[in-house]
Parts: structure tokens; sequence; C-alpha cells
């Protein structure tokens, strides 16, 4: 049975702080956010956003089976999850990394293309939960042998799992299992559509150093839009969080109609780039050189790679994102990726907690 969330909390995760763990009954906390930079953690805004998620998780109803995409999402919705992945966060910066709350539940990584970040995030959020997690590759499966998509979730389903995370080359892929089996299904990423978790984790490592509104701030999405799932995750979550976007590349990296994209469109990067708050590089699938969209690698880092140089045209301070795997001195430049402006471990670190908050949500919402 599902423990009520003010006794999971003060059981589970946090100790009481000085002076008692709860405020008064008629009491709701608004989380105070402090702009304290990357790497650095503020006690003021992570003990409001935990007192938030506490005070906010007993009357709010998560009424998603699946997380599909962050189109689903409403901003409170988004607020919520955030601010439940600031308590899990305390976690994972204790000495013992482990809490019973997901014990005897099942979570099966289903990843049919090559993850370390994404598949290993979610390995680690859900046994730091106390879930059991099995991993199964599309080389270690009998996709190899022909078998349908439709007949390996339904092998998997046979035995039983709370949750299936799953990461196709296919879009839809997702969708097409949550219409087809009765557990959770999350979305690791399918084809060119979307990333859920990505941007979720990626608004969460912006709101450390941001606050929680997002209001008047910019950012600049650079690198291959066309094939980009992050890019058409991360669009919507950040409009839907109040900041502006703006998406640069080649013309042949950028899709069809994005003239109708609820953003501002470049083809240059220095423009592209000047004034804003941060910029988030993309990954250049290299097999999209192969395919003739690019004249050669050294003319795309010529022109598009984020420098020294490019970043002082942004604001002073201005944050460096990437999804990763990076490659360095192709899409943005060694002297920079490591800087303090960098947040590219910053999200590493929120992807085990956001992937924490999602798993809870999905295998409690019937319970309590």
């Amino acid at each position: 049975m599902r423990l009520p969330a003010r006794q999971f909390f003060s059981r589970f995760l946090i100790p009481p702080p000085e002076g008692g763990f709860f405020l008064p009954e008629n009491q709701t906390p608004e989380p105070h956010y402090t702009n304290t930079g990357p790497g650095t953690h503020s006690t003021e805004r992570e003990g409001a956003g935990w007192r938030a998620a506490v005070n906010n998780d007993n009357r709010y109803l998560w009424k998603h089976k699946d997380l599909l995409d962050v189109s689903q999402l409403s901003r409170e919705d988004t607020v919520h999850l955030l601010d439940l992945a600031a308590s899990f966060q305390e976690i994972n910066r204790r000495p013992v990394k482990k809490v019973p709350t997901l014990k005897g539940k099942t979570v099966v990584l289903f990843f049919s293309e090559n993850s370390t970040r994404t598949k290993t995030s979610f390995d680690m959020a859900g046994k730091r939960l106390s879930a059991d997690t099995f991993a199964l590759s599309k080389s270690g499966s009998s996709i190899n042998k022909g078998e349908t998509l439709k007949d390996t979730a339904q092998t998997l389903m046979a035995m039983n799992p709370d949750v299936i995370v799953i990461r196709h080359s296919a879009s839809g892929a997702a969708e097409y299992l949550s219409k087809l089996l009765p557990c959770s299904i999350v979305n690791a990423g399918d084809g060119w559509h979307a990333h859920p978790t990505q941007a979720l984790l990626d608004s969460y490592a912006l709101r450390q150093v941001w606050g929680n509104d997002f209001t008047g701030k910019t950012l600049c999405i650079l690198g291959d839009i066309d094939h980009s799932r992050v890019a058409r995750s991360n669009l919507y979550l950040l409009n839907l969080l109040g900041a502006k976007v703006r998406i640069c590349a080649p013309r042949t990296l950028l899709p069809a109609g994005v003239d109708s994209w609820n953003c501002d469109v470049y083809t240059n990067v220095e423009e592209a780039v000047r004034g804003v708050d941060a910029v988030m590089c993309l990954r250049l699938q290299l097999e999209r050189q192969e395919a003739g969209l690019l004249p050669d690698l050294m003319e795309y880092s010529r022109r598009y790679c984020l420098t020294k140089r490019r970043l002082a045209l942004a604001k002073p301070g201005a944050y460096i994102l990437h999804p990763g795997p990076m490659n360095r001195g192709l899409e943005i430049a060694d002297d920079i990726a490591d800087t303090p402006q960098s947040l590219v471990l910053n999200q590493v670190s929120a992807g085990v907690a956001v992937r924490m908050a999602i798993l809870y949500l999905l295998t409690t919402r019937n319970e309590g």
C-alpha cells in the first residue's frame, strides 16, 4: 500500500529540519529559488522544493498512465514532477543512496538503440527506489531473429512488469506499446519524434540556476534540428515554462515546416546566440554527413561549432547544455565544454532524480 506523502517523505527521504518537519496545515510554502550558479547547491531552494512536493503530493492527482511526450503534460504536471525530482535529489547525495519506496515493483529497460546516459540513469533510478530492473537490448533479444515489436512486448508483458522503458528507432513505437499493454510505458526516445525525459531533466538543470520561472529567459538550440527528438521535446517544454526559444542550423538540417514552430529560426550562429541566456548544443549525427546533408565536417565545425568567441556574444554568464555524447571540436569547442558555465554534468545528475520521480508517479498513481 502506498504511504501517504507526509509519511513517505518523513520516513524515507529527508530528516526533519530544525524547528519541525512540516509547516502548519493551512500554510502552503512557495518554493524560492536562488541563482547560485552551476554545480552549486542552495539549501533554501532545495528545502522549499521538497516541502512543496510534500504538501502538494497528497492532493495532486497524477492522471497519466504513460509518459510518451512532454506535450501530454500541463504546466502544473511539469512543476509537480520537477518539485518531486528535487526531493529525490536528496537521496542521491546520501552516503547510502537507496530507499524502499518501490520495493516489489519491476521496471524493464527495453533499448533497441545504443544508450549510455538514459539507460544507466533509468537503471540507477529504479534501483535507488528499490525496484527490480531488467535490461533488454536489441542485440540480446529475439528482435535480431525477426521477432516483431508486438511479439516482444507481449512476451515482456507476460512477465507482469509495472513499467517498460523503451527506446526505439521508429517514431511512435512507445505510443504503440502504450495502446497494446496495460503496464506503464515511458518513452526514452523514439526516432526523431520525442525524448520527454531528456527535456524534463534539461529543465530541471536550468531551474537550478534560473529559478522556478523561466519568463524572460531565452535559450538557443544549436545543431541538427531536423533529426533531433531532443530539440522537439525541449522546444515544447521550454515554451510551456515561459522561456523563449531560438533554433539554429544549416538549412539542410532544419525540418520542413519549421517556420510554423513556436520559436525564432536562424541559420547564422552569431545572430542566434546574441543576447541569449543559455545555449543547448545538439549532437551532430555523423551519418547525416554521409547522406550528403553537409559539405564536410570541417565546414560544419567552422560555421556552427560553439566557441568561446561565439559564446561571448550571449549574455554574460550564459549557460551551456548538451544532451551528450559530445563531439568535441565539432559541435562545441573543447575549451568551453568544461567551464563553470557548463551544465552538462548537472544534466546527468538531474537525469537520475527526474527519472526517479517519473517511476514513482507512474507506479503509484493508482495506490493510496
